[in-house]
């Protein structure tokens, strides 16, 4: 008699659109897990119920999406230590214990994709990132923890971006300003701020991009986000959007569940849309 598969989603609201069925569907296919993924929206004030009929009904692992992420580091009955610093859980595991691990994999995510996409080393490389959302926590340590020398976080409210940086203080050299108080002098610029998605460009000067080798914006879309094609504007030829992160997180959660790591360039390959992503 052939074994149930076990049962993973993502939540969020909205989550309609989310292509994280499609990665770990691939996932599952390339490793021969046996599985099933599906998208599980939730009204905004009905994260706790949901998650909980989930796991209630034999769920054995989540994914957590906008606006939840918080919710969902409150919600686990235990922290891995990158997700306790970044107050955010983007995937809940069933432990051995049937409790419920929270953890963070946006930064290891993000950290693998630039260092192949872009092809540069994080170790030693001066970073700045623009914007001081949730996913800013998230990245920041990890950063670190790949050698990143340097890191300021320029936000278009000053308090915010601050706030990061004294949290983080113990970790590296940090330091914040607003978006238009942000200048030149840094290898990587990270775009983290989602009115992208409204075809907006982030108010700061061509200046910050002097000496930039590289640029990654962390959202994409099927055709080249505002942000790259501003910095394509101004020269920059190292530049990707932030399809492969979403997939080389979706690959450590997947590990934590099911204690294998997937391969994911020939699924970036053969999932991404049709966004900036050079080089090639």
């Amino acid at each position: 008699m052939t074994a149930l598969p076990d049962r993973y989603a993502v939540i969020g609201h909205p989550v309609e659109h989310s292509r994280s069925p499609d990665i770990h569907g691939a996932f599952a296919r390339q490793t021969g897990q046996n599985l099933v993924y599906e998208r599980l929206p939730a009204a905004p004030d009905a994260f706790a119920p949901t998650v909980a009929d989930f796991f209630a009904a034999g769920g054995a692992g989540l994914n957590v999406t906008l606006p939840f992420k918080g919710e969902a580091a409150a919600y686990a009955d235990r922290l891995t230590d990158r997700a306790r610093r970044a107050g955010a859980v983007n995937t809940l595991a069933r432990d051995h214990d049937d409790r419920l691990l929270g953890d963070n994999t946006d930064g290891i995510g993000l950290a693998r994709d630039l260092e192949r996409q872009l092809q540069m080393p994080l170790t030693g490389s001066r970073i700045l990132i623009l914007g001081a959302g949730g996913a800013v926590r998230g990245v920041i340590p990890v950063l670190f923890e790949h050698g990143a020398a340097a890191i300021h976080v320029a936000n278009r409210t000053a308090a915010k971006a601050e706030a990061i940086a004294a949290d983080f203080s113990d970790l590296g050299t940090i330091r914040a300003s607003t978006l238009t108080g942000a200048s030149g002098g840094w290898d990587i610029v990270i775009n983290a701020i989602s009115a992208g998605l409204a075809g907006e460009t982030p108010d700061v000067s061509p200046t910050v991009l002097e000496d930039a080798r590289g640029a990654y914006d962390m959202i994409y879309a099927d055709k080249p986000t505002p942000f790259l094609r501003w910095v394509a504007s101004h020269g920059i030829e190292r530049r990707c959007d932030g399809f492969g992160m979403l997939v080389e997180q979706a690959a450590e959660s997947f590990a934590l569940w099911r204690g294998v790591r997937p391969q994911t360039a020939e699924v970036i390959k053969a999932l991404r849309p049709g966004g900036d992503r050079q080089p090639s």
